[in-house]
């Protein structure tokens, strides 16, 4: 993904764009499992995408959007509302379950498609701006934030 601005020498920013990139790496087996008709592999994969979401999720909302909602508060509240409606259609598949419900492979693949649009406004947009934007006490925040939540990255080979 983006590389332009500089914004992946932060340690902060280089651990949400590598979840980025898995998640992408991700989608693309949902678009398999889709393809076959396996709404099983599909809830699978799903509860994949959800663990590596949910500790982006509270960096992004706990310590980054915090620090940008003052200058940016319409854009924070679109990347937040986005969250939830990915989180809505992905909690379907949580605790083991295949979803019984015959539309949830469609909206799966809907809500994949603006988790993929949500990935480049905060790599093309959130991230520099971040960059730009933030102090200190900001990117403090950020690590605090992090530190809380872990990742799944840093606990498994990618």
């Amino acid at each position: 993904m983006c590389e332009y601005c500089g914004c992946q020498s932060l340690a902060a920013i280089d651990e949400l764009t590598r979840e980025h990139d898995e998640v992408v790496r991700l989608i693309s087996h949902l678009r398999t499992a889709h393809r076959s008709g396996d709404t099983a592999a599909l809830a699978a994969v799903a509860r994949d995408v959800a663990a590596v979401l949910g500790p982006h999720t509270e960096v992004e909302e706990h310590g980054l959007f915090p620090a940008l909602a003052g200058d940016f508060p319409e854009q924070i509240g679109a990347l937040e509302a986005e969250h939830r409606q990915v989180e809505a259609v992905l909690a379907e598949a949580a605790d083991g379950a295949t979803p019984a419900d015959p539309t949830w492979p469609d909206r799966l693949m809907d809500a994949t498609a603006v988790l993929r649009d949500h990935i480049l406004k905060e790599q093309d947009g959130v991230f520099p701006a971040a960059l730009a934007n933030l102090g200190t006490e900001e990117w403090e925040a950020v690590d605090a934030a992090r530190a809380k939540a872990g990742g799944v990255l840093s606990r498994r080979t990618v």
